[in-house]
């Protein structure tokens, strides 16, 4: 697979110009995302960086990622920014406490920061939430543009990630906590997920065009309020 097809499917914001930071874990995902685009910077015109956040959560094995994306980014080049915080759980528990510190980093950071969500994350995200009892907005999943924020693998599967890295002989690392099943993530990537597709070979690919549904109608409503709401101050004199 080359670097072409691993983002054919791209159609959420990638500048024509300028920064792109990618949020680099040193996994399958963020490797595969920093190193198409790395392959396909001068096509796209862009400055490529890196960045990483440090949770300090699994010992001797955060600081190795650390110190895998740090040979990885040096041996092309790629400016890195690196991060670190003591993530302790908050109200909303270890894991939300992590998200929001890396995110806060960041977001610190100029450019247009791209994150390696693939459509295997997106479809996860969206039986946690159905599991939830979610309604319309939250059945869109995880949103492919979110200020400066862009998802160019979310129509990516990870099995497509993965054959890219092998194809491309990419090294990664992988989180040993993604193969336990203490998390509610988990537990739907290893047990549920599966099922799901020995009903339907291509879950993912079904589950992500509902997302696109759900995502074109919720952004209908919202216009269709917005302009209810327009006439009827315009009419009633109310203050907005």
């Amino acid at each position: 697979m080359k670097a072409e097809d691993i983002l054919a499917r791209v159609r959420y914001d990638l500048p024509e110009t300028g920064k792109i930071v990618v949020g680099l874990s040193g996994g399958a995902d963020s490797v595969a995302l920093l190193f198409a685009l790395y392959l396909l910077k001068d096509k796209l015109d862009i400055r490529l960086e890196a960045a990483h956040f440090n949770h300090h959560l699994r010992g001797e094995e955060s600081d190795g990622d650390e110190a895998f994306v740090r040979e990885f980014c040096g041996r092309y080049d790629i400016p890195l920014h690196v991060g670190s915080a003591e993530v302790r759980p908050g109200k909303k528990g270890l894991e939300a406490a992590a998200r929001d510190a890396r995110y806060a980093f960041l977001r610190s950071l100029d450019g247009k920061i791209a994150t390696a969500h693939t459509l295997s994350d997106n479809v996860e995200t969206m039986v946690m939430r159905l599991c939830r009892g979610s309604g319309l907005k939250g059945m869109c999943g995880i949103p492919p543009v979110r200020d400066n924020i862009i998802r160019p693998l979310i129509n990516c599967s990870r099995e497509q990630v993965e054959d890219f890295c092998r194809r491309c002989g990419l090294e990664f690392v992988t989180d040993s906590t993604n193969l336990e099943c203490d998390y509610g993530r988990n537990r739907v990537r290893n047990k549920i997920i599966p099922l799901l597709k020995d009903l339907n070979p291509e879950f993912e690919r079904a589950a992500g065009r509902f997302a696109d549904c759900a995502r074109a109608d919720e952004e209908l409503l919202e216009k269709l309020t917005a302009k209810a709401l327009e006439r009827l101050v315009s009419e009633k004199g109310l203050d907005a």
